[in-house]
């Protein structure tokens, strides 16, 4: 059986309101695109589809308007990428790094579904954050309601993938033992660009580069826990969601941001997803 080819699907807000009247800040629609090639002319337009995650409320997509009708062709221009999905649940893998995760049972830790950004969105640290981490990670994007996966039907949870960054407080998670308070902040979970389908993610590269510099990479292959082994794991006490993320682990090098930094974080197969850093707006005092 010839596996299917990868597609792209993405979350999307309209970029130009018209008439202003007709503004709604929290549109979303869905539009996919099959161009092998992300750059090129094919790759940047786009067809309006119907929501991936038929089952989701909070993912269905906004009543049709004007030239966003299902089946129109839109142009990359016309539209802002948001988070893919608007997940009820956002669950990392503890310590999945290579053979030390391995010997280790699988650990999850929740992040708050409100930490999740989108593409552009700044990561936003607050003065008293401390050290903070980003960390670059292959991202399941569940597709439909799961409980109880086995290993040979796990795959038909997964919709495809994405890029997470598990953005971490480092001197909080020495202080709170269950992370809440370092990995749940606002804004602490970007996501995105787009969810890949039918990707291969046995090897693929991963890293990032930190305001321009490229930092040593890694792969997927180093992950302790594999995908499928990850959802066995999470359906066997809990129930997945459509539009739920899930981020696998970070294998390769990170480097601390700090307000006025970039961060791009790269997942071969995927793209690349990038973040300015900056103070936190609810600390700033009004002028």
């Amino acid at each position: 059986m010839t596996p299917s080819a990868p597609r792209r699907l993405a979350r999307v807000r309209p970029a130009r309101v018209r008439p202003a009247s007709f503004a709604a800040p929290d549109e979303q629609f869905f539009v996919a695109n099959d161009a092998p090639d992300f750059d090129s002319a094919a790759g940047r337009s786009w067809t309006l589809v119907d929501s991936p995650f038929s089952a989701s409320r909070a993912n269905a997509a906004s009543p049709a308007r004007p030239g966003w009708e299902t089946g129109t062709v839109v142009d990359q221009d016309s539209f802002t990428f948001l988070a893919p999905s608007v997940p009820v649940n956002v669950l990392g893998m503890a310590h999945n790094t290579g053979k030390p995760g391995r010997d280790l049972p699988p650990q999850a830790f929740h992040k708050a579904a409100s930490s999740v950004i989108g593409p552009g969105d700044a990561i936003e640290l607050s003065s008293t954050v401390g050290y903070v981490d980003p960390e670059a990670e292959l991202t399941i994007v569940i597709g439909r309601t799961a409980r109880g996966l086995t290993l040979d039907t796990a795959r038909s949870a997964v919709l495809g993938f994405t890029i997470g960054n598990d953005v971490s407080a480092r001197d909080l998670q020495k202080s709170d033992e269950l992370w809440i308070s370092a990995k749940s902040q606002d804004t602490f979970t970007p996501a995105g660009p787009w969810i890949v389908t039918d990707l291969d993610d046995s090897d693929l590269s991963i890293g990032i580069i930190h305001n321009g510099a490229e930092l040593k990479h890694a792969s997927s292959s180093d992950l302790g826990w594999k995908v499928d082994e990850i959802l066995v794991y999470l359906s066997s006490f809990m129930t997945l969601q459509p539009g739920d993320l899930v981020l696998t682990g970070f294998p390769a090098e990170c480097a601390r941001i700090q307000p006025g930094d970039t961060v791009v974080c790269r997942v071969e197969g995927i793209g690349e997803l990038a973040n300015p850093v900056r103070t936190a707006s609810w600390e700033k005092t009004p002028a």
